[in-house]
């Protein structure tokens, strides 16, 4: 008899899913998807506010990264008042993007992820938590939770808020920096690049290379990615063109302001979630998994592969050395976490970078702004991947129309692909254990969605 396998819900990620497998009568995997419970509600319900409201209501989508909806929106917003932010605003809006970039992929790598490699992913769930990684390493864990507290606080102390922000404002930046401020604030950074280099000479050395083989079959699939570069082609969180690669390396930069030329979404009757596909392919869209049409993947490994370089010397040679190894574009889905400790490093010398800058204590950190009717996309790169905000307003500064593309939904019709991939290479003749099932999940957990 067929019969469904039901991983509810999917452990260890920020967020809400299962899993569904079904068997055919031989006990092979017929079919697998992945449910995401989570629904586009503030599309609509932020009809009808004011523009400059917004960035301090979408920041509620999610607190795991509620800065990068913060600042996404508030760009948007700048665009449709024809606003230019300060040069220091700006900056002031990246440094705080930045450190927020640093906080999270610590928290996931540590917190969610990294007790598949470091307890096992073959060990009792009782143990294989960060509570596990906790008691088999204790100053580890200790240290773990000082960084992300350091990094929490800084965005704390200087903006007022780490969660749910309110510090960014249409125009540019709510407050200026104190010269005492920024001389904390690098010292802290400055120990937080020590860590960063630490966390991934540890991966290096201590964690991936036992799981080669798992890294080079576990839910690969074939696929094309999206990511922000600079104009020298270089990796880019905060701004600059958007990058859709195929599968085959080729590319087209183009700038987010035209997204809905390049990309579309596609409603499907197993999800809440719209699955973005890239249109100017002429592909169409299919997640079959020999012949996938439209599909590409944004978040770390993302925007490792579309990047030409890294623009700060110490990511630069972890990302030579990453390139050197799996080529590009690096297909292999548990290669994120790999990507994700290149982008750690990066953030913090990049946040280093910024607070050197002698002009961002310069208390012109705010332009003037009259609401008005306009079309705004703002655009980051969030940890999950690149993160669109679409606003219209009226001739009030009222919204009358929104639409926003999050990371995790880029990734929507991947992850359903790397787990159809990982349970059909697992799952044989009916025969499912524990760690089976968790391995189907860390498919899912190396895109952090």
């Amino acid at each position: 008899m067929t019969r469904t396998i039901n991983i509810s819900p999917i452990t260890r990620i920020e967020g809400h899913a299962s899993i569904a497998i079904q068997l055919d009568d031989d006990g092979n995997v017929a079919d697998a998807k992945v449910h995401f419970q989570s629904i586009r509600g503030f599309e609509k319900f932020v009809e009808g506010k004011p523009a400059e409201e917004l960035p301090r209501i979408v920041n509620r989508i999610c607190g795991i990264c509620p800065w990068h909806h913060h600042l996404a929106s508030i760009k948007a917003v700048d665009q449709c008042f024809g606003v230019t932010p300060t040069l220091t605003g700006n900056k002031l809006r990246e440094l705080v993007q930045t450190i927020a970039q640093a906080e999270d992929k610590l928290l996931h790598f540590f917190f969610l992820a990294a007790a598949d490699f470091v307890i096992g992913p073959d060990a009792d769930y009782a143990v294989r938590n960060v509570i596990g990684i906790a008691k088999a390493n204790p100053d580890l864990a200790k240290k773990v939770v000082q960084m992300r507290f350091k990094a929490k606080m800084m965005l704390e102390k200087f903006a007022g808020k780490s969660i749910h922000p309110v510090a960014g404002v249409t125009g540019g930046f709510s407050k200026p920096m104190a010269e005492e401020e920024r001389q904390w604030m690098l010292s802290d950074m400055r120990e937080l690049l020590d860590f960063a280099l630490f966390t991934i000479e540890f991966a290096k050395t201590e964690v991936f290379p036992k799981y080669l083989d798992t890294i080079k079959t576990l839910g690969v699939i074939n696929t094309g990615f999206i990511g922000t570069v600079d104009a020298d082609g270089a990796l880019n969180l905060f701004e600059g063109r958007l990058r859709l690669m195929k599968s085959d390396g080729t590319h087209t930069d183009f700038d987010v302001q035209d997204y809905t030329d390049y990309i579309s979404e596609k409603v499907v009757p197993w999800s809440y979630g719209k699955f973005p596909y890239a249109k100017f392919w002429n592909e169409g869209f299919s997640l079959d998994l020999d012949h996938p049409k439209g599909i590409y993947r944004s978040n770390t490994l993302a925007r490792i592969n579309v990047a030409d370089k890294m623009a700060t010397p110490r990511a630069q040679a972890e990302f030579e050395e990453f390139r050197d190894l799996f080529g590009r574009p690096a297909q292999a889905t548990l290669l994120y976490h790999y990507a994700r400790l290149i982008e750690e490093v990066y953030a913090c010398e990049h946040a280093i970078d910024i607070l050197e800058d002698p002009e961002i204590t310069s208390p012109d950190v705010r332009a003037k702004a009259e609401p008005g009717a306009g079309r705004g996309v703002g655009s980051v790169e969030a940890p999950r991947g690149t993160l669109i905000h679409d606003y219209s307003t009226d001739e009030n500064g009222l919204i009358t129309r929104a639409n926003m593309i999050v990371g995790t939904t880029h990734n929507l019709g991947p992850i359903n692909m790397s787990v159809d991939q990982a349970a059909r290479g697992m799952i044989k003749n009916g025969v499912v254990d524990e760690g089976i099932l968790n391995k189907i999940e860390m498919a899912v957990r190396a895109y952090d969605p």
